[in-house]
């Protein structure tokens, strides 16, 4: 992995910030997350100065994952969805087909970014995105993702290490919400969830992965040339 099914057409203008490369960006469809994550830990684990940043683009099956922190009373009702416990920070949440996953695999410093710039650039990646299809969206300082009418439609979480991060953030579109129930999400007890479908967009899951591709470069290329400008 990754084995790209696709790749998403990015077209980032690189000329606009001539010494950040552009990510490749892998459309991976349906993968298993255990799979997955082994893989992400073994391109940053393996990777050097020179290797090329990469976004993955994903759906998982039905899966919980929980942080480092996660408390294991945040999952009120054990089911047969198994739970994951990963190396991310937070709680825990859930993953199913139908949500996009994107996976942020970066070298922080050649991007000149800190994590709280970077969650920045995540979380603003996908309020753009909804504010195409005329949707406001926010974030908050206190609870990291994104929320519609005080719902949460994206979530995120990563893993630094020695400079790099991997894991990166999802975001709800047409899914099976249901086993949400079952969990306090990011650990935060009665947070309502939300989905693209339920604020009546109907693109598709491919078309809204290229969105957020897109988007998620444009901001690592922005907050690149800015701190270029000011170094």
């Amino acid at each position: 992995m990754p084995v790209s099914q696709n790749s998403v057409a990015s077209n980032p203008s690189e000329t606009t910030v001539p010494h950040l490369a552009t990510p490749i960006v892998h459309s991976l469809g349906l993968v298993d997350y255990q799979a997955t994550w082994d893989a992400m830990k073994a391109f940053t684990a393996a990777r050097t100065a020179e290797t090329r940043d990469e976004i993955w683009l994903l759906q998982h099956p039905p899966t919980y994952t929980q942080g480092l922190a996660g408390l294991p009373e945040h999952l009120l009702n054990p089911t047969r969805i198994p739970v994951v416990k990963i190396d991310r920070g937070g709680q825990i949440t859930y993953h199913g087909p139908g949500q996009i996953v994107a996976y942020c695999l970066l070298d922080m410093r050649r991007c000149k970014i800190g994590v709280r710039e970077l969650v920045n650039v995540m979380e603003n990646a996908v309020i753009a995105l909804l504010a195409d299809y005329d949707i406001q969206a926010v974030n908050r300082v206190d609870a990291p993702g994104v929320y519609v009418n005080g719902a949460k439609i994206a979530a995120l979480g990563l893993k630094i290490k020695t400079g790099y991060c991997y894991h990166g953030l999802s975001f709800n579109v047409d899914m099976d919400l249901t086993p949400f129930n079952n969990i306090n999400p990011c650990g935060y007890q009665d947070l309502k969830v939300t989905q693209a479908c339920a604020l009546g967009i109907t693109a598709s899951i491919n078309e809204l992965q290229a969105q957020l591709a897109q988007n998620l470069i444009h901001g690592l290329q922005q907050h690149y040339a800015t701190q270029t400008v000011r170094a």
